[in-house]
């Protein structure tokens, strides 16, 4: 089976490339740049040169399934956000459905359905109840994706890790000096999921079995907090870490100056004011009990298992 991917040169993009390949797929992954291109080579995909808002429906024939991916993370307007994720995946949507593609899979976020109260999980809820520009956007490409004429899936994964992962070397690097800054009290419920877990889940969606029209949310079904969450990477350190927590009030004054930094460099970044809706929310956490029972699908990857091999590939490729 040929497929597409979007946003393959990213953290999730490159292990799904490589799950895809490991079925004997013929993966066909979208770069934006020679450079991206050699990337997604590297993992055993096809290069096809373009973006969403360019690419054309003739550049996408034989393509029977499309993982769309790519989106931003961080931008520097609700404008900027929705260009790329509401309206990019339109394009391409579009593009896939001239060309006659026979299913769309979308990798949404939790943040496109919010936050939960401590206790509560989503499984079967489509409702979208976002508090970041980031989760709007979100939901606004899965409206798309639901109204359009193909058959389609989505899944809203929460916060993913593992090999490669950027966002989460960070807390390894702080971690390492044995005091960590933490947002709130430590008490925020949460979901995780192992990138490449992650990935077979996604990879599972597009065999042709599988259920169309649903939203499904992949994780491991542990529940952790955020304090667990920084205790376990400094176990897996060797390092007793000790939280320093930041109030709602400090930490909105360190991210109003995070914010303006990164816009005087014309940069977006992941630390900004909107982001305390989220930093702050009292869970986010979701039940993966549906695409279980619907693929067979399980993660692999607890917290004990993760971290560390997260951190045996941070320290084999030289991150740490």
């Amino acid at each position: 089976m040929s497929v597409l991917v979007t946003g393959g040169t990213g953290f999730v993009g490159g292990h799904l490339i490589q799950a895809l390949r490991s079925q004997g797929q013929q993966v066909v992954a979208l770069a934006r740049s020679p450079d991206k291109a050699r990337a997604v080579e590297a993992l055993g995909a096809t290069a096809l040169l373009g973006d969403l808002h360019t690419i054309a429906p003739e550049a996408l024939g034989g393509i029977e399934v499309v993982y769309h991916l790519a989106g931003l993370t961080a931008a520097r307007s609700e404008a900027e956000f929705r260009r790329v994720n509401a309206e990019g995946t339109a394009r391409i949507l579009d593009a896939a459905t001239a060309a006659g593609a026979s299913r769309f899979v979308l990798v949404s976020s939790l943040a496109a359905a919010g936050p939960l109260p401590v206790g509560a999980s989503r499984g079967d809820d489509t409702a979208t109840r976002p508090v970041t520009d980031y989760g709007r956007s979100k939901a606004a490409a899965e409206a798309v994706v639901r109204g359009g004429a193909i058959p389609w899936v989505i899944v809203r994964p929460p916060a993913v890790y593992g090999p490669s992962d950027v966002e989460l070397l960070k807390v390894f690097k702080i971690a390492r000096l044995g005091t960590v800054p933490i947002f709130g009290d430590g008490s925020q419920a949460l979901s995780l999921v192992y990138g490449p877990d992650l990935a077979t889940g996604v990879a599972a969606l597009g065999q042709p079995d599988a259920p169309t029209g649903r939203i499904y949310y992949p994780a491991h079904p542990e529940v952790i907090t955020s304090a667990g969450l920084v205790r376990a990477i400094g176990g897996a350190l060797g390092r007793t870490t000790r939280l320093i927590p930041l109030p709602r009030f400090v930490a909105k004054g360190i991210l109003a100056v995070t914010e303006t930094g990164a816009r005087l460099a014309g940069q977006a970044t992941l630390l900004n004011r909107d982001k305390l809706h989220e930093f702050f929310a009292p869970a986010w956490t979701c039940d993966p009990a549906s695409l279980s029972a619907d693929t067979g699908w399980r993660a692999e990857h607890d917290l004990a298992a993760g971290i560390p091999a997260t951190l045996a590939w941070y320290r084999e490729h030289g991150w740490l």
